[in-house]
């Protein structure tokens, strides 16, 4: 028996991303999007790219980990629950450079984002290496929350924000909804969508009562990809967790956009962040770049082509796609 046996599997595979924290140096829950693969002996499996290798590194400190499954767009779900799935994770330092062992994963992947294909193509190989440089991280979940669907509770807030805006105030009034990461009274990663609302102080939120949040370090994620797993926006509000009489606050630090505004500007931005991250991860081990297996590669997304399913290579879509 595993934890994801009582789990709705079927609903939990339909899902094209989940939410996924890990656990910062400083203890501060931190959650991306990201895509998950189920494995048929109860374990999660995910990739991260060298490029934005600091999951696998928050794992191989702290390996307790979180998800939830609460953004249906693609999945051709309807009233979807919100599936959270806490857990631990292995992140072993082995740089994965074909698709062995992963096929199913890789397949999903060319499947429901046919745009990664472009990555392919020999114009696109020298930018995009460090997409196809892969750490595994496989996650034994320990705890399953099914929660109904429908947009969490309005909150009531009796005044606005004083004086300038809060940090990320322009980036959660483009979504409806976020994502809060916390953590329980354990120090274990927590997550729950929220509604949020700009107060003095802070943004109000609410937690769940299916989960003793407690005050300390914490963030709200908002995040968005059309039904093909194009156009990726994300950011993430680091901050506080407090609790006040009038309920919960997130009171604000920082900021984080990984991919930016969307510009072209930004998409060579990241790009050159990206070549240099993965140099960065390779130099601190002593190691060369390893050879991508592009044919390898190339023969997986060939057999997972779907008729109706056209490539994109502008290089402005290519860097607004998920990187997970």
């Amino acid at each position: 028996m595993t934890v994801l046996d009582s789990a709705p599997t079927a609903v939990l595979d339909a899902y094209r991303t989940c939410e996924f924290v890990t656990l910062g140096r400083d203890g501060t829950p931190l959650a991306w999007p990201t895509a998950v693969w189920r494995r048929e002996d109860g374990t999660l499996v995910l990739t991260t790219s060298l490029a934005f290798a600091q999951k696998a590194l928050n794992i191989r400190r702290d390996g307790r980990v979180a998800l939830l499954f609460s953004d249906p767009t693609g999945s051709g779900l309807t009233d979807a629950p919100h599936l959270f799935v806490g857990g631990r994770a292995e992140c072993p330092d082995d740089i994965r450079t074909g698709p062995q062992g992963l096929d199913d994963y890789w397949r999903m992947l060319f499947e429901r984002q046919p745009h990664s294909r472009s990555y392919l193509s020999r114009p696109m190989r020298w930018l995009m290496d460090w997409y196809y440089l892969r750490l595994v991280i496989t996650v034994t979940p320990e705890q399953l929350i099914v929660r109904s669907a429908g947009a969490p509770p309005l909150l009531k807030v009796s005044a606005g924000p004083d004086g300038s805006p809060l940090p990320g105030a322009a980036q959660l009034a483009r979504h409806a909804t976020a994502v809060l990461a916390a953590r329980d009274a354990s120090g274990a990663p927590v997550l729950a969508r929220t509604r949020t609302a700009p107060t003095v102080g802070g943004f109000a939120v609410s937690p769940p009562d299916d989960h003793a949040m407690v005050p300390g370090p914490a963030s709200l994620l908002v995040h968005r990809h059309d039904e093909k797993l194009n156009r990726m926006r994300n950011a993430l509000v680091r901050g506080e967790l407090r609790q006040t009489d009038d309920g919960w606050l997130l009171v604000p630090g920082t900021v984080l956009e990984p991919m930016g505004s969307g510009r072209l500007s930004d998409a060579l931005r990241v790009l050159r962040r990206t070549q240099r991250a993965t140099d960065r991860y390779l130099h601190r081990r002593g190691l060369p770049r390893p050879p991508v297996e592009w044919d390898r590669f190339r023969a997986l997304a060939e057999s997972a082509r779907r008729p109706g399913t056209a490539d994109a290579d502008s290089l402005r879509n290519t860097l607004r796609a998920p990187h997970h």
